[in-house]
């Protein structure tokens, strides 16, 4: 008896484990697209955040002369030798615009000192590079007596770097006086704390338009709500950048509105409405509507309207009994469309660029400006990165206050 007992356990046992396997042979394909959409591309944006060997490429032997270097004055002969045959190699490869590229980044202005210099000591033979290489280098431009030409140099050498982490909070590291805010540029800070205001505005303008529309389409009979809820998901069936672009010709000085309001007499002249953050909001408020509507309705539609009925036969006044009665059964929606609208309109970047302008872009069109027209995928990356941590502590702070198992969907 004991013998069958163990047997029906062992069987039992190798069926769960078969179901087990199962299930998670049908899951393999969804981890595996999670995998190579998700974890890998910020996998890859954090590492090369930090990771940058382009110049320790370019110029080895210099970089290693560097190591000995003091820093207070310029390198010594040897140093400036084998840079001045690194730039004479690099001048033959057609890599020297690389080189000035990344010196530029470093220090600004370091780009044509680099070109110049490099055409320079091109122009050299090889017995003449030997015995003239750093008195060539010292007349080609004086920025390579400069102690702190050489020192960014050295520093933008480094393989693994924190200084686009710098960069990305308008900081720099001085040589003397260690880490400290940028002096000449401070944008990108700027640029984060508008991002939030503009999310914030836009999540607000969400709520107050979604609210009393969601608590409309829950008070119909079923077969109008959903016929309404219609109109809602429309948009979703039309193009992005058709939206968008409708926008456009509402909000430009000659388009609709501006030619309304001059028609009825209500303005004397057309109002400056596209390329500002005016449009940028306006526009993505319209955009992200149905992600406050959608959570809105679904928990709306599961409360039981004779909780209100009740308040109100016991002797409670409209508005007090909404308040303290029906709005915080409705907080779960509410907050799971406001987390939804926040975080999406913080990386928005096509309704921004097309709407925006330079008033109204937002931090993730910086971002792609230096992917696309810098080539500075290090401080893009950076960037990025940093957008991602402030999302991930704006959840944090979201989890503690209010409770991220609150949030529903329906």
């Amino acid at each position: 008896m004991s013998s069958l007992t163990t047997l029906e356990a062992g069987q039992a046992a190798s069926a769960r484990s078969k179901k087990r396997l199962t299930a998670f042979l049908f899951v393999v394909p969804l981890l595996v697209f999670i995998l190579l959409t998700f974890v890998a591309p910020i996998a890859s944006m954090l590492w090369r955040s930090v990771h940058h060997p382009a110049v320790a490429e370019l110029i080895p032997l210099t970089l290693t002369e560097l190591q000995r270097w003091d820093g207070k004055t310029i390198p010594d002969a040897p140093t400036l030798d084998a840079f001045a045959q690194e730039l004479h190699g690099l001048n033959k490869v057609r890599l020297s615009g690389k080189l000035a590229e990344e010196f530029n980044r470093a220090l600004a202005g370091m780009s044509s000192v680099v070109k110049s210099t490099a055409r320079k000591v091109g122009r050299l033979k090889p017995e003449e590079l030997q015995a003239q290489g750093a008195q060539t280098l010292l007349k080609a431009h004086g920025n390579w007596s400069k102690p702190e030409v050489w020192n960014a140099i050295r520093r933008a050498g480094q393989v693994y770097t924190y200084d686009y982490y710098l960069t990305a909070l308008d900081l720099e590291l001085d040589p003397e006086n260690g880490i400290q805010v940028r002096e000449d540029t401070q944008i990108y800070l700027q640029l984060y704390s508008k991002t939030l205001n503009m999310a914030l505005v836009i999540t607000i303008f969400c709520a107050l338009l979604g609210y009393p529309l969601a608590y409309y389409l829950a008070g119909l009979p079923e077969n109008r709500a959903n016929l309404l809820l219609v109109l809602v998901l429309l948009p979703f069936w039309t193009s992005l950048l058709v939206r968008t672009t409708a926008w456009i010709a509402l909000l430009q000085t000659n388009g609709v509105i501006n030619s309304f309001l001059l028609g009825i007499g209500v303005i004397g002249q057309p109002i400056e409405m596209l390329y500002t953050s005016f449009a940028t909001v306006v526009a993505m408020t319209h955009i992200l509507l149905p992600f406050m509507i959608l959570p809105l309705y679904s928990v709306m539609r599961g409360i039981d309207p004779s909780y209100l009925r009740a308040a109100l036969s016991l002797g409670a006044r409209p508005i007090p009994a909404f308040a303290r009665i029906y709005f915080p059964m409705t907080l779960p929606g509410l907050s799971a469309g406001a987390l939804l609208v926040f975080i999406i309109s913080v990386g928005y970047y096509i309704t921004p660029a097309l709407v925006g302008g330079t008033d109204g872009q937002m931090i993730s069109n910086i971002i792609a400006f230096h992917m696309q027209r810098s080539n500075n995928w290090e401080l893009a990356a950076a960037l990025g990165s940093l957008l991602l941590g402030l999302i991930l502590v704006l959840y944090w702070v979201y989890d503690r206050f209010v409770g991220a198992s609150n949030i529903k969907l329906g």
